[in-house]
């Protein structure tokens, strides 16, 4: 009913969060090639964040049309179609609290490994930059 919600808070809590981490970065950070990794921070932590909220949001758009489709979200207010019965404002809650956090857990795991597969694979290719410049 309203599991969507709880990825879509996450997606603007690292959203909100990768705009003020990048408004501290250094300019040249902002501008770097998708080819070459700096050399001394790898790709940012900024960037990195910025995966996960475009996982986050992707995730809630999506299960947002489909809750759109099932009738479940309606564009007049209350917007919820469980918002409007006492009843089901619990089961909603319930439901938002299972499934909504299991799936905002899940697409975080995900970019975990996402990032320590990142991680790795610029370890792997330190050795070779030094090579090169020198």
């Amino acid at each position: 009913m309203a599991c969507f919600l709880v990825p879509t808070g996450e997606a603007i809590v690292t959203t909100i969060a990768a705009k003020a981490m990048e408004s501290k970065e250094p300019e040249q950070s902002q501008k770097e090639d998708l080819h070459q990794l700096p050399e001394s921070t790898g790709r940012s932590i900024v960037r990195k964040l910025k995966w996960l909220s475009n996982l986050l949001w992707g995730g809630s758009v999506l299960l947002a049309f489909e809750h759109l489709w099932h009738g479940e979200v309606v564009p007049f207010f209350p917007f919820l179609t469980a918002m409007a019965n006492p009843e089901d404002k619990a089961e909603m809650l319930h439901e938002m609290g299972t499934v909504g956090v299991t799936m905002a857990v899940i697409i975080t795991v995900v970019w975990l490994i996402m990032v320590g597969v990142s991680s790795a694979i610029e370890k792997r290719q330190e050795p070779s930059a030094e090579v090169l410049q020198e």
